[in-house]
């Protein structure tokens, strides 16, 4: 049977249909074949045509630019500086020495640079750059160039170097970058393809360690263009990395010139620290160093005086320092005698120059006594005695309890290298570190910031500061990353008897403003500025004689703390001068000094300082090594 006429036709239309969508696809896929044709043929012939004639292209990371540290003001404090360098590669040098031989007939490099240069590709991949020649000049480079034919694997680069304007001043705070090492390599905590950059610099302390990841940035990448014997052709394209964050201390600049300046010709340090907000805005520590020598590898030579240097220029006194806090310490132990309700302000003490308990003599440093005397005269004279009684009645438990409250034992989390726990010693602690019971000349020795109660300068001025406000201050040294601030933390209420505190500080206060006072002779005139103050002296050792009659080394520490104004507190400073014996003769100026710098933004006038002392004041302050504040780095670094 014959199909019907109208199934012919439908099948005809669909067979139609079918070759129209065949012969469609068909001719797309011709075209778009013909387009890539096109493209490879035409578009991209010189680039192929290259890569035909033994050529290739390698993939470069691009070291970012790291990021910028200023101080509260804007000023800059660690910047980057642009050098020109050569680079080597080894695996398309080929013969490494006859290139290496080539280069140092048009640029002369040190015998030990080109040794160090040549035992670095030796432990590097065969094709990661390594730096053989640095910190050139643009004549060198220009020859370098010149000669690119005659220098497979060369390539001169201009590159980024860490610069510190301020150098000495915030060489503590700060610390400096150096080239990445073989240990930086194997951390297991930080595989950056960065590091292997050559020279790629990274922070070995300071802040510039502990804020590394912050500061380093992230590469970009270049594509270029490299012909057979590893002579670059061009630059194909390239995506720039991500500079790494700025940093805005909390520190003064300008105050941190002065402490320096001040601090100058002893061991010592000191910290400056806002009541309010808990910034810091000073540390210093004596003597520094240049951290600019450490950033492209110090000399022997220099890197010996450093360590040879008795006064110990390398650690950070004010953060790492941990000295028995001595006199300084008494607040301490009057407020946990006070808040444990077993002295009274009217209470009084007899000082005969000393106290027996279990068959030993503890002596007050005055050895005629003090007579009678009550809680706010005890602090005003410093009498041991009166705290050798309060620690019979508070007990050693309740001492260490509270000297915790304000800061003793405890390592603040400041981004700076091997910030100081310190201690406040228990009964626990002894039995479990030292395998002995507590005895009770253990408490009498804590009493007076003696024996294993230990602190630093920053916990020094912390306590000072939660003092004078009652708050518990936390200091703060970033102000703000890349333009956010940094949230203040702490400020709440310690939860003391006011009344209590209101005793202390009264104490602190007849120190330095009230005839008798141990630190009297240091006294700010005028009631906008008056300070409230304790000295202190570390005892090193058990000598029983004069600190002048026996070599440094062995002398007391002196300490001073104190905050200002008394009646509405704004800063507050600590000073420890290793080995400057008493803290009345030897610190206690030095913070006065300090916290008029600080309240006047400057060197301050000689009305604030008593009569007899204005004409040295005057000669000393002509005398200080400041910084100008209006010179520019480059003359800043001549000066």
């Amino acid at each position: 049977m014959r199909p019907a006429a109208k199934d012919t036709a439908e099948s005809q239309r669909r067979i139609t249909r079918r070759a129209l969508f065949l012969g469609a696809s068909q001719l797309a896929f011709v075209g778009a074949l013909g387009a890539r044709m096109r493209y490879l043929q035409v578009d991209q012939a010189d680039q192929y045509r290259l890569l035909a004639d033994e050529n290739r292209i390698n993939i470069r990371l691009l070291p970012p630019a790291r990021g910028l540290i200023y101080d509260r003001n804007g000023v800059p404090l660690a910047t980057n500086k642009q050098v020109y360098r050569i680079t080597i590669v080894r695996e398309d040098a080929g013969d490494v020495d006859e290139v290496v031989a080539r280069l140092n007939a048009l640029v002369p490099i040190p015998p030990e640079e080109l040794e160090r240069a040549l035992e670095e590709m030796k432990r590097r991949s065969s094709f990661v750059p390594v730096t053989i020649a640095d910190r050139l000049k643009w004549e060198d480079i220009a020859e370098v160039a010149v000669n690119a034919p005659a220098l497979p694997g060369i390539t001169p680069e201009v590159g980024l170097t860490r610069n510190y304007p301020m150098a000495n001043d915030f060489a503590h705070i700060i610390g400096y970058v150096g080239a990445v090492n073989k240990a930086d390599l194997n951390r297991v905590d930080d595989r950056d393809p960065l590091l292997q950059i050559p020279r790629f610099q990274i922070g070995k302390i300071g802040v510039e360690a502990k804020l590394e990841r912050t500061l380093r940035g992230k590469a970009g990448t270049k594509r270029i263009e490299v012909n057979a014997v590893g002579r670059v052709m061009r630059e194909l394209g390239r995506e720039e990395g991500i500079s790494g964050a700025n940093l805005q201390l909390t520190i003064d600049s300008g105050l941190q010139n002065y402490v320096q300046a001040r601090l100058a010709g002893e061991s010592a340090a000191a910290v400056v620290i806002d009541t309010v907000t808990g910034d810091l805005l000073a540390i210093g520590s004596t003597p520094a160093f240049d951290p600019n020598k450490f950033v492209n590898g110090i000399s022997q030579a220099d890197y010996n005086a450093l360590l040879e240097n008795k006064y110990r220029p390398l650690p950070n006194k004010a953060m790492q320092g941990i000295y028995p806090p001595g006199s300084t310490f008494k607040m301490m132990t009057a407020l946990a005698a006070l808040e444990a309700g077993v002295v009274t302000s009217e209470d009084t003490v007899k000082c005969k120059g000393y106290v027996e308990v279990g068959g030993r003599r503890f002596h007050c440093w005055k050895r005629a006594g003090h007579g009678n005397v009550n809680l706010h005269n005890s602090l005003k004279k410093s009498c041991d005695v009166f705290y050798y009684e309060m620690a019979q009645r508070a007990g050693v438990e309740r001492i260490s309890a509270m000297a915790r409250r304000f800061g003793f034992g405890t390592k603040f989390d400041i981004p700076m290298s091997s910030v100081a726990k310190g201690l406040a010693p228990t009964k626990a602690w002894k039995l479990e570190n030292r395998g002995a019971e507590w005895v009770i000349g253990d408490s009498l020795n804590a009493s007076i910031g003696q024996g294993f109660v230990l602190s630093s300068p920053l916990q020094q001025a912390v306590m000072t500061a939660r003092i004078a406000t009652g708050k518990a201050v936390i200091p703060r040294l970033i102000k703000s990353i890349d333009g956010v601030d940094v949230p203040i933390e702490g400020g709440e209420d310690m939860d003391l008897n006011e009344n209590n505190l209101r005793l202390v500080r009264k104490g602190m206060f007849a120190v330095s403003n009230v005839s008798g006072g141990t630190a009297y002779r240091s006294r700010i005139l005028g009631d906008e500025y008056r300070m409230a103050g304790k000295t202190g002296t570390s005892q090193v050792g058990n000598k029983v004689v004069r600190n002048s009659d026996v070599a440094w080394e062995k002398r007391d520490h002196a300490l001073f703390v104190s905050y200002a104004p008394y009646d509405n507190p704004r800063i507050a400073v600590s000073v420890v001068v290793e080995h400057g014996g008493g803290g009345s003769k030897a610190a206690a100026p030095i913070a006065r000094d300090i916290v008029l710098q600080a309240l006047y933004g400057g060197l301050p006038p000689v009305s604030a300082y008593p009569k007899a002392d204005r004409w040295r004041i005057q000669k000393e302050q002509r005398a200080l090594p400041l910084r100008d504040p209006n010179a520019t780095a480059e003359e800043s670094d001549q000066a």
